[in-house]
């Protein structure tokens, strides 16, 4: 894999970055941090106003997905690679544990939509780390 010559690779990190931009949106709509205790407990230690916490928190994780993207994903550099894996488990932990929390809840939990859309776009950015490089394989 090579993350400098590969256009998939950079086209779906910086979609799960963009969706991601959606889900902290709908979070902050329907204020995450009112209802769920890891959220409240993060948010706390942030800032005392919750609300304040869940945009800080949100807003720079945002600006370091863009960040990712735009230095070491779209330049190649050798953190790439680490670095979208290290979205592929964020985001796969986002697009599963909404799910379960909303079956816990037994209805929508803020957040619940677009983690269906981050789940199979961090495992599309999985399949395609995993991907050998084409620029390697010998064809007969």
């Amino acid at each position: 894999m090579d993350p400098k010559h590969d256009a998939a690779l950079k086209t779906h990190f910086l979609a799960l970055v963009s969706v991601q931009a959606l889900h902290s949106l709908e979070e902050y709509v329907f204020q995450l941090w009112t209802s769920f205790p890891p959220a409240t407990f993060l948010t706390g230690l942030v800032s005392s106003n919750l609300e304040v916490g869940f945009l800080v928190i949100n807003v720079s994780l945002v600006l370091f997905g863009l960040a990712c993207y735009w230095w070491p994903i779209r330049k190649g550099w050798s953190s790439a690679v680490a670095l979208a894996w290290l979205w592929v488990v964020i985001e796969a932990i986002n697009g599963i544990g909404h799910p379960v929390w909303a079956v816990l809840q037994r209805g929508y939990t803020p957040g619940l939509l677009t983690a269906l859309i981050l789940l199979p776009l961090s495992l599309l950015l999985a399949r395609r780390l995993m991907a050998p490089d084409e620029r390697n394989v010998e064809t007969t």
